[in-house]
């Protein structure tokens, strides 16, 4: 009899849910950088171990938005954390405990959805022991199915979460095939990638005003991927520090996105972007939804 169970993974930015997703995946199929909100969609990925087939739904750090585009992605999250079979609640052994996200906890306790709370990061931890009276406090706060450490890093304490999941899977066939690691467009993928690397080479606003559309992606008869985006940012001053001196700072940060698209895709990818500027992208649902990022109203 085959089950599945589907999961959300939910968290304040910076938890490090993608990370999770990864580790859980065992392959890279969400952009991790050390800015807030780099997840910006709901990105799935699965894993099927023997008749278990486990269905991640990563989110956006749950945050109060001040644009189009956080509203939408504050949307994605409730989405996602509705009709799933449990939740993956993310927080650091150390820090703002349970408050920025007690609204969503009130709409889980309400849809009935069982709630695994992760202390992620215990990685950073000095000593495990000092683990004991946070986890005991966080477990007061709320009736979670189970409260366990982990680092998404390291992927200790990562099996055992997989083994809390496996009770809550349901008997039903598998959704994906059973080699799938995500259902994302190889596009988006594309696109995320290089969105990544400009996140880990800028600094301050400009990383929140960029965003990235791929207009050409098609494979040559002797196996190269042509890859053609552009990269959209809010001010003629952003699109120069983008481009860099002698267009050394894009030069770098493409380099590095056309290796990553390389190892994920398996081939010879010929990676070409340019530059636009779009005022004010992030509150104008017309573009947000042309991108193909989400529905905006």
């Amino acid at each position: 009899m085959t089950q599945s169970v589907f999961a959300a993974i939910l968290g304040v930015p910076n938890v490090g849910k993608s990370t999770l997703l990864n580790r859980l995946v065992g392959e890279k199929i969400a952009i991790v950088s050390p800015k807030p909100q780099t997840t910006r969609t709901r990105v799935t990925g699965v894993v099927t171990d023997g008749e278990t087939q486990f269905v991640f739904l990563d989110t956006p750090g749950i945050h109060k938005p001040r644009t189009l585009l956080g509203e939408g992605m504050i949307k994605t999250v409730g989405e996602a954390a509705s009709g799933v079979d449990a939740a993956l609640l993310l927080c650091e052994p150390q820090g703002a405990g349970l408050s920025p996200v007690g609204d969503f906890l009130e709409r889980l306790k309400k849809s009935k959805v069982p709630v695994i709370l992760c202390v992620n990061k215990i990685d950073t931890l000095r000593e495990k022991g000092a683990l004991l009276p946070v986890i005991a406090e966080l477990s007061g706060q709320y009736d979670f199915e189970a409260v366990l450490p982990i680092s998404a890093v390291t992927g200790e304490g990562v099996d055992e979460l997989k083994a809390e999941l496996e009770k809550l899977a349901v008997p039903s066939p598998h959704f994906f095939p059973d080699d799938a690691v995500t259902d994302q467009p190889d596009r988006v993928i594309a696109a995320e990638l290089i969105r990544e690397k400009l996140l880990l080479s800028l600094e301050h606003e400009i990383p929140h005003g960029i965003a990235v559309e791929i207009e050409q992606f098609s494979t040559r008869d002797n196996g190269i991927l042509d890859i053609s985006a552009i990269i959209y940012c809010e001010k003629d001053s952003h699109k120069g520090i983008i481009i860099g001196k002698n267009g050394s700072l894009i030069k770098k940060a493409m380099t590095a996105a056309r290796l990553d698209c390389e190892a994920f895709f398996g081939c010879k990818v010929n990676l070409q972007t340019r530059v636009k500027v779009k005022e004010n992208w992030r509150n104008r649902a017309g573009f947000i939804n042309s991108i193909g990022m989400f529905e905006t109203q």
